[in-house]
């Protein structure tokens, strides 16, 4: 009963969004997520507490004002996710602007691409990463995700998330499938490794503190031969958004592979440069660096 009660509300709450212009649902999404601010205490004292110690320099007053408006930023960033959903190309090219696509593997005429790993992080309309397709011809996006408990509202977002034409690979069941894909060309492969990674995560420094830290993209990228970039969405303005390729992140030194915990710190450090640029842009209410085990560290060579 549960799921199907919060499965209808989630195809209401979709087909109210859709139907309105962007701005409308950005507007909503921030007042939405200011409400959210003042009656989700325990994600408040979160985001808070994770400012503030990323940036002490700022004041009480300064570290308060960036979490009511990454608040709202998530709260705009959620709505105009299902709004953007239903665009189609020419739709999400007229509110995104895409820079650095020469930084991937080039060909020539008639040549399959080189298949590539792109590390991503939880930045302003994440979602529209799976549109990166329009911009560089000749890849087909893939991603990973979980489930959520409920089965009828994974079926719902999935249906939304798939109209963008990327493969979703279920990280606990769809492993061989995700193998097998890896092995055809032109495949871009986005992973997000910017949250807490769990007991199997490396112990790896992020804002000077360590916390636990997805290897997935460095592995991945080592066992199919691909670069590694980091891509990340950043905001310009209501219902705008600039996706911006970083320099890639090396996985060979002197012709050796890397550690896989060496690619991994290269990410992090990705990551706070974009966060730095725009502090509200990104997911400060998730418990990045909660504390628990470290997972054995691993070289290279184990995780064939």
């Amino acid at each position: 009963m549960t799921d199907f009660l919060l499965t209808t509300l989630a195809r209401v709450v979709i087909a109210f969004l859709q139907a309105l212009p962007l701005g409308a649902v950005a507007w909503l999404g921030r007042t939405f997520g200011g409400l959210a601010y003042l009656l989700d205490a325990r994600h408040r004292k979160m985001a808070a507490q994770n400012l503030a110690m990323c940036f002490p320099e700022k004041s009480a007053v300064e570290v308060r004002a960036l979490a009511r408006e990454n608040f709202r930023r998530i709260g705009e960033s959620f709505a105009c996710a299902v709004k953007t959903a239903s665009f189609d190309a020419a739709g999400i090219r007229a509110v995104t602007e895409f820079v650095g696509a020469e930084k991937f593997p080039q060909t020539g005429a008639g040549e399959p691409r080189r298949s590539v790993v792109c590390a991503l992080g939880h930045f302003a309309n994440f979602e529209l990463l799976g549109r990166t397709g329009l911009f560089v011809p000749g890849y087909q996006t893939a991603t990973t995700y979980r489930g959520l408990r409920q089965a009828g509202l994974t079926r719902v977002m999935q249906s939304l998330r798939e109209q963008s034409g990327t493969l979703y690979f279920e990280r606990r069941t769809d492993a061989e499938a995700l193998k097998a894909a890896m092995h055809r060309p032109g495949m871009m492969l986005g992973l997000f490794t910017d949250q807490h990674a769990g007991d199997r995560g490396a112990r790896l420094p992020f804002f000077g503190r360590d916390c636990s830290t997805s290897v997935a993209a460095g592995v991945l990228a080592l066992r199919y031969g691909c670069p590694l970039f980091p891509v990340i969405c950043f905001r310009t303005a209501p219902g705008r958004w600039r996706i911006e390729v970083g320099d890639e992140i090396p996985t060979h030194q002197a012709g050796k592979p890397r550690a896989t915990e060496d690619i991994a710190r290269d990410m992090n450090r990705a990551y706070e440069a974009a966060i730095r640029r725009d502090p509200a842009n990104w997911f400060w209410v998730h418990n990045r660096w909660k504390e628990g085990k470290w997972r054995v560290e691993k070289k290279h060579e184990d995780q064939d």
